[in-house]
């Protein structure tokens, strides 16, 4: 029996990086995975491969999460979880941020993530899970992802929020909170490696800066995930959880 044994559980922007590791690690540990995603070849073609189910949808359209929603009730009659995954980065100082620059990605990382909670907390069975995907930059600054951190500290907000409503049904919402992650939202010469980018170049950095001297690995948050979904967090909710390599534990001299 796995930790998630038929459980069902949706993964946003599961078509690659973190979310798809999740949607692996998920089906693996025995969830009906439903693969969500704007990215329609990438994220059927893993959801083909898992035995799972593809929804397209954009986190930032309301119509878009009713109708995923109710694809996953008329396939399976229910949910049990969500892990609001999807999210974007730009990188930019905030006087040179552009207005739609900034909106763009609180359309993605914020009112995704309010989105998500609010059309699948009414149908998450009693004892349901939510894991928010929020980051290092939701618990302290960091210059040029200022539109980035703003997003984060709302989805830690959120998370709160969700957690103290939800509460009475027994549903937990918690909060990851990863650092550098290997995967192409951080860096992005892993889409195209033929392009001349140097894909380890931001892992050398990480070397420099990190504690534990490496990026994290998508798999590693993805068992943070998992953990928070499963029984095994049954007293813990309207938390963070950081998974940065002991990047925010302090300073080293």
């Amino acid at each position: 029996m796995g930790k998630l044994e038929g459980r069902v559980v949706i993964v946003t922007g599961a078509a690659r990086g973190q979310g798809e590791q999740e949607a692996r690690l998920f089906r693996a540990e025995g969830a009906e995975v439903v693969v969500a995603d704007v990215l329609d070849e990438q994220g059927g073609a893993l959801a083909e491969e898992l035995g799972a189910r593809y929804v397209h949808l954009d986190v930032g359209s309301e119509d878009d999460w009713r109708a995923a929603v109710a694809a996953v009730r008329a396939a399976h009659g229910r949910v049990d979880g969500l892990v609001n995954n999807a999210g974007i980065l730009r990188f930019n100082s905030l006087v040179d941020t552009p207005l739609d620059e900034f909106m763009r990605v609180v359309r993605v990382n914020q009112v995704g993530c309010f989105l998500g909670i609010k059309a699948v907390a009414p149908e998450l069975a009693d004892g349901g899970t939510i894991v928010n995907t929020a980051s290092c930059t939701g618990m302290t600054g960091m210059a040029a992802v200022g539109s980035y951190a703003a997003t984060k500290h709302a989805v830690l907000g959120l998370t709160r929020v969700a957690a103290l409503e939800l509460a009475p049904r027994g549903i937990r919402v918690n909060a990851i909170c990863p650092g550098a992650v290997d995967t192409a939202m951080s860096n992005p010469a892993l889409l195209d490696p033929g392009a001349g980018a140097d894909a380890g170049a931001l892992d050398g950095y990480y070397r420099k800066l990190v504690p534990l001297g490496r990026m994290g690995r998508p798999e590693e948050v993805a068992r943070l995930a998992l953990f928070l979904t499963s029984e095994d967090s049954s007293y813990i909710t309207g938390q963070p959880f950081v998974i940065d390599g002991g990047w925010l534990a302090g300073v080293r001299i």
